[in-house]
């Protein structure tokens, strides 16, 4: 039902859509590729089980309303059931239509392997989804999307207005200053690997078909095809847990159980009561903290009570006794270098704790750093100011832990001096009297460079070339740019001299789109002129 608790299947959808998320953060390799087909593959899987779930949720309501007389309002819910069981059709027909087309485009697939020809294929996605001139099927497929959406509204307001968004209107990226700019062709499909469009599209289907589900369900309760008869007895099994390692005993417990229409019981827990929807009491409440055992867990019970009136007005009561264990959180935090950071430098963690759910709330503080919150839940930059990192953890709060980082200094880049476009060997030299326009440029370290890319940003801003004969300098040029002009310094070099490059300064920009020095450690780069 909409607004209700997500099923096992839509927590699995949800998760596989921020595996998906994370994967697109990531530089793109050979194995993430393999990853995001991966990814699509299950999606699409869950998505064809939830084709046919739906589809007999149809029939289920069409035999009810047989059972029942086929009475005129529960007639007009069964032609309801089928619109939107026809227009959830066109709309995933539109949606593997796209995804034939750019399949088709990049080549399709291997028959050896069936792995994707170009899983990367980025051009491709861009001119098929957004187009030159922006008229991609990207528009085409947001305007389809909330015009669906506008369609299930009529029987399901808890259906959003939209299920296409753009950055701004998205609550998951409104906040970056990047994101927020892009309309929603843009947001999904922008240089973006022919399969991780492919899985994006899998997720907007399974959107569609969540909503499919959630509006059937409510069409269903309409003429009661999902309440089960108190006629209709079945047996249960409660089990002490499922998890049972090997050698130990399995106990549960097989009993009958009934439901009826006819009765509308009240329920509470530990003394508060709670909602009750088709005659099954909806239990709800923020595990807390407890005397953790060795394992991190702590044992708990909960107390509820079940109260309906016969028929004859008396009044029974049952009550029920349940154990649970709260395990202790753990959190689970993702990046480049898990154990350390780079000093005065944006490192982007992810921190998350599954066990939480979805009422993970999280707030970050950190000695000998700043924190920065990302536009994602759980997403955070911190920049350490000292070599030693202590970041804490809290949810709604609660403090979660904490984790320890070393800091490492930003590795010094490497001065290389290019001419006509290419390095200097400055083992061979070059041919007298040399080059004419001299290029220094600063190469970061690349380790550092592929873990913080917007913070390895380098430039050489003050340098002097020597022209040196001897052991006398025999003309000067100085340089404050990437590039510097010593004709005049050509047109007294003969063979034997050598250039000498005194460089003086560096400057680094950092994530913040900051400059700062980089300490000079006296080095020079000499040229023989032969």
């Amino acid at each position: 039902m909409a607004g209700g608790k997500e099923t096992p299947r839509q927590k699995m959808i949800g998760m596989m859509y921020l595996v998906l998320t994370a994967l697109l953060a990531l530089n793109v390799s050979s194995a993430i590729l393999l990853k995001f087909q991966f990814i699509d593959e299950s999606l699409m899987e869950v998505n064809r089980n939830t084709v046919s779930d739906n589809s007999n949720v149809v029939k289920s309501i069409a035999s009810s309303v047989a059972k029942a007389g086929n009475r005129p309002a529960d007639a007009k819910v069964v032609e309801q059931a089928d619109q939107v069981r026809k227009q959830t059709a066109e709309m995933v027909s539109y949606l593997r239509g796209l995804r034939d087309e750019l399949e088709k485009a990049s080549g399709g697939k291997d028959a050896e392997t069936g792995n994707y020809i170009n899983p990367e294929a980025n051009e491709i996605v861009n001119e098929v989804m957004i187009g030159g001139t922006k008229k991609g099927k990207g528009y085409e497929l947001e305007q389809k999307l909330n015009g669906y959406a506008s369609f299930l509204r009529q029987f399901n307001t808890g259906v959003p207005e939209r299920i296409a968004m753009s950055g701004a209107q998205d609550p998951r990226v409104k906040n970056n200053q990047d994101q927020r700019k892009k309309d929603f062709a843009q947001l999904n499909f922008e240089e973006t690997p022919m399969v991780a469009a492919l899985a994006t599209l899998a997720q907007k289907e399974s959107e569609v078909l969540k909503y499919e589900a959630e509006t059937l369900s409510q069409l269903a309760q309409k003429v009661g095809a999902d309440i089960i008869k108190f006629e209709n007895i079945f047996a249960m099994a409660s089990a002490e847990s499922k998890t049972v390692a090997a050698g130990t005993k399995y106990k549960a417990e097989m009993f009958l159980a009934a439901s009826s229409d006819a009765v509308s019981p009240t329920m509470s827990v530990d003394g508060r009561s709670i909602p009750v929807k088709a005659g099954k009491g909806q239990i709800e409440f923020t595990a807390t903290a407890g005397n953790y055992d060795a394992e991190g867990n702590a044992k708990k019970t909960w107390k509820g009570q079940v109260r309906f009136r016969q028929p004859s007005g008396k009044d029974t009561v049952f009550t029920v006794t349940q154990e649970y264990v709260v395990a202790k959180p753990v959190m689970q935090i993702q990046s480049a270098s898990i154990n350390s950071l780079y000093f005065n430098c944006g490192n982007e963690l992810s921190v998350q704790v599954p066990a939480l759910g979805a009422t993970y709330d999280p707030a970050f503080s950190a000695s000998g750093a700043t924190v920065v919150k990302g536009a994602k839940k759980g997403f955070l930059t911190i920049i350490p100011t000292s070599r030693q990192v202590k970041l804490n953890v809290s949810s709604g709060g609660n403090s979660i832990g904490s984790q320890d980082f070393t800091v490492k200094l930003v590795p010094r880049p490497q001065v290389v001096a290019y001419a006509n476009g290419r390095p200097v060997d400055i083992v061979k030299g070059m041919a007298a009297p040399g080059p004419r326009v001299l290029e220094i440029r600063a190469i970061a370290d690349e380790s550092f460079k592929n873990q913080l890319p917007k913070d390895a940003r380098y430039r050489v801003t003050e340098y002097v070339v020597y022209l040196v004969r001897g052991n006398r300098p025999a003309g000067q040029v100085p340089g404050n740019g990437p590039t510097v002009n010593i004709s005049s310094l050509a047109a007294q070099a003969r063979p034997g001299d050598r250039l000498a490059i005194d460089v003086r300064e560096v400057r680094r920009m950092n994530f913040r789109d900051q400059q700062e020095v980089v300490p000079s450690d006296g080095s020079s780069i000499s040229i023989q002129l032969n």
